[in-house]
């Protein structure tokens, strides 16, 4: 586990991801796991702002919010919904 809290595992970040659209929608989205954080890297929403003593990323808590806001937002977008 990082010694900084704002630091985060893919694990972690897919949890904390997760409990903002419960959140949101109401527990009605889709869940989001450690593949869906790791496709976000890959793709380039989300940076790596470190690695982990096994060499694993770790992300920052700002970072992981801006990006699951982003893929909300474009979710909505592509089924039409307006987050107004």
């Amino acid at each position: 586990m990082p010694t900084d809290p704002t630091w985060l595992t893919t694990r972690q970040a897919a949890e904390l991801a997760n409990s903002w659209r419960d959140t949101v929608s109401a527990g009605r989205s889709a869940t989001i796991g450690s593949s869906a954080i790791r496709t976000w890297a890959s793709r380039g929403h989300l940076a790596a702002a470190g690695l982990d003593e096994r060499g694993h990323p770790l992300y920052r808590l700002a970072d992981v919010a801006r990006a699951e806001l982003a893929t909300r937002a474009r979710a909505l977008r592509l089924v039409g919904i307006s987050q107004n």
